[in-house]
C-alpha cells in the first residue's frame, strides 16, 4: 500500500514540477493538462450554445435559418476567444508576457498564413454582412449549388449532383457571386419558342400562357407572360417567362417539362414549329447566258 502511495506521489511530483516559465508564472505538466481540458470544455460549451440558439431560442423571433446560424456562429467564436483568455488568466499566466510571442506569430502570419487569415476575416464579413446564407442558391465561378454550411474558413456548397464543394471564404469577398435567392426564392425561368410565319401571334401567346397556367410548379404571382421579341430568319420568336419557387435548384428540368407541354399543345392547336430553311433564287440573265453558251458550243461542234 505504501509503495502505491509513493508511486502516486512520485507521479504527482512529476506532474506538478514546473517545466517552463512564462513571465512570473511557472507552468507544469498538470497546469498544461488543466488548460487543455478547460479549453476543450469551453469549445464544447460554445458549440452547444450555438446549436441551442440556432435550433431553439431564436426560432420564434428570427424566422430565417441563415440568420440564426450566423448569430450562433458569431457567439460561438466570441465564447471561444474570451474563454481562452479567461482560462489562461485563471492558470496564472500573465497575458502581457505574450506580447513578444504574439509579435513573432504576427510576422509568421504575415508571411506564411496570409490565405488562412484572409479566409478567416472573409468568413467574419460573410457572417456579419450576410451576402450569402445557408439555404441560398448561389453561383460563384463555374460552381452552382445550395449553401449548406458557412464556417470561419470555408463555405460548403452542394451541387445538383449531390457533391459537396468546399470553397474558401475569400472567393465570396473578392469575386462576383450570383445569389439566386438573396431576398426570396422566387426565380424567373425563360423558355424560348419559335413558330412558323404562318402562325397567329395572338394564338401562340394564348397557348403558351395556357401551358404555363397548367403547370403546378409555376407561380400565379408574379404571373407568366409572353414576349414577342424577334422576326427570325425562319421563325417568329417568342419567350415564355414564368416564375417558380420549387424548381430553383433544377431550372433545366422545369424548361424540359414545359417544352414537352408546349410541343403537345402546338400539335393539338396546329401551330407549326419550323426548321431552318434557305431559298435559292436564279437570275434570268444567268440562265440566258448559260443557254447561249450551250448554243454556241453546239454550233462550233457542228461546224
Amino acid at each position: 500500500m505504501e509503495s502505491i502511495q509513493q508511486e502516486l506521489l512520485h507521479i504527482w511530483t512529476i506532474l506538478t514540477t514546473p517545466v517552463i516559465a512564462i513571465g512570473q508564472a511557472e507552468v507544469s505538466f498538470w497546469k498544461i493538462l488543466t488548460i487543455i481540458v478547460s479549453i476543450g470544455l469551453v469549445v464544447a460549451a460554445a458549440k452547444f450554445l450555438k446549436r441551442l440558439i440556432a435550433g431553439k431560442l431564436l426560432v420564434h423571433t428570427v424566422h430565417d435559418e441563415g440568420t440564426r446560424v450566423a448569430l450562433g456562429t458569431i457567439l460561438q467564436y466570441l465564447i471561444v476567444f474570451f474563454g481562452f483568455l479567461l482560462v489562461l488568466q485563471s492558470a496564472g499566466i500573465d497575458l502581457s508576457t505574450l506580447t513578444v510571442l504574439s509579435g513573432t506569430i504576427g510576422i509568421g502570419i504575415g508571411f506564411g498564413l496570409q490565405n488562412i487569415v484572409d479566409n478567416f476575416f472573409s468568413g467574419l464579413i460573410i457572417l456579419l454582412e450576410r451576402p450569402i446564407k445557408i439555404g441560398d442558391r448561389i453561383e460563384v465561378g463555374s460552381i452552382n449549388g445550395d449553401v449548406v454550411r458557412i464556417a470561419i474558413r470555408s463555405t460548403t456548397v452542394k451541387t445538383n449532383d449531390n457533391i459537396n464543394i468546399i470553397i474558401p471564404n475569400s472567393e465570396f469577398v473578392s469575386k462576383q457571386v450570383i445569389n439566386w435567392s438573396h431576398t426570396d426564392r422566387n426565380v424567373r425561368v425563360t423558355i424560348p419558342v419559335g413558330v412558323s410565319y404562318k402562325s397567329d401571334p395572338k394564338k401562340v401567346r394564348d397557348v403558351l400562357l395556357k401551358v404555363a397556367e397548367n403547370h403546378p410548379a409555376i407561380l400565379e404571382k408574379p404571373s407568366p407572360d409572353v414576349i414577342f421579341y424577334e422576326f427570325g430568319n425562319s421563325s417568329l420568336n417568342f419567350e415564355l417567362r414564368v416564375w417558380t419557387r420549387t424548381h430553383i435548384q433544377i431550372p433545366r428540368t422545369l424548361r424540359s417539362e414545359i417544352n414537352y407541354r408546349i410541343f403537345e399543345a402546338f400539335t393539338k392547336y396546329g401551330i407549326e414549329i419550323p426548321f431552318p430553311q434557305h431559298d435559292i433564287h436564279f437570275k434570268s440573265s444567268d440562265i440566258a447566258f448559260s443557254g447561249s453558251s450551250d448554243t454556241e458550243s453546239r454550233d462550233s461542234r457542228s461546224g
